[in-house]
């Protein structure tokens, strides 16, 4: 399947994206401000912002933030959300800005998406000399039992979608001379809710969402089971799913 189909599973679910998704802990955010000098002062861009999810919280930096993202169903989603964040229709290997004109470039859930040799040279260029790339992931911590099951029922579903966990994206990083080595950081927390929240959750994943109905209903259907699973394991209460919010960034080099 061409990567712009994968990605086309985003147009048919913004709205569970953004119910499902977990949110950012404020630990990993303020590590993120100052690991990349974010302030008031600062022009940032969020690259493949999808619902903005995570550009809201860049946003309590009190920076100017721009917003990219090439989906259009997300852009309709994002624009009714965070209607005063500048937004621009664009992707990480065609940023609509004009040489050195940010201070920083974030991409949260996002770069295994893109080419990444390409992208580096685009981020370079928009970014000021010294200006800094953030990379963040919310990676799910598959030692819990519930995020294990749910890993064996949608992985067969893959089919080659780009994803976090491969790390081909860091093949960029290997061989570029654009920017310093990736420096990481990882913050422990837990999205809490109900099995509605894991099916928004995992229903959301962009090759998921491209299923046919049937074929994906039942998906859904075992992804419910699971959680009900979880929930008399533990003897009642909320589902309590563990990731590790994980921030790689590195500096621009050059003039």
């Amino acid at each position: 399947m061409p990567l712009q189909t994968k990605a086309a599973g985003f147009n048919e679910t913004s709205a569970t994206y953004e119910r499902g998704r977990p949110e950012y802990p404020a630990q990993a955010l303020r590590f993120t401000f100052e690991a990349l000098g974010i302030d008031a002062a600062s022009t940032v861009v969020d690259l493949g912002a999808g619902s903005g999810k995570f550009t809201g919280k860049l946003a309590q930096s009190g920076a100017r933030i721009v917003a990219v993202e090439p989906v259009e169903g997300m852009r309709e989603k994002f624009q009714r959300l965070h209607p005063g964040i500048t937004l621009l229709e664009g992707s990480a290997e065609h940023i609509p800005l004009p040489d050195q004109s940010v201070d920083a470039v974030v991409a949260a859930q996002a770069f295994h998406w893109f080419n990444g040799a390409a992208a580096l040279a685009e981020i370079h260029r928009v970014l000021r000399p010294g200006g800094r790339l953030g990379l963040l992931w919310n990676v799910r911590d598959e030692s819990d039992p519930l995020m294990a099951a749910v890993t064996t029922i949608i992985d067969p579903f893959e089919d080659g979608a780009p994803r976090y966990r491969t790390m081909q994206w860091r093949r960029a990083f290997e061989t570029t001379t654009l920017f310093s080595p990736l420096e990481k950081a990882e913050f422990p927390f837990e999205q809490v809710g109900d099995p509605q929240m894991v099916l928004d959750r995992f229903g959301s994943v962009s090759f998921i969402a491209l299923l046919p109905a049937p074929e994906r209903q039942a998906v859904l259907d075992r992804i419910r089971d699971a959680s009900l699973q979880q929930i008399e394991r533990q003897g009642g209460g909320p589902i309590r799913l563990p990731y590790l919010a994980t921030l790689f960034w590195c500096r621009r080099l050059g003039g």
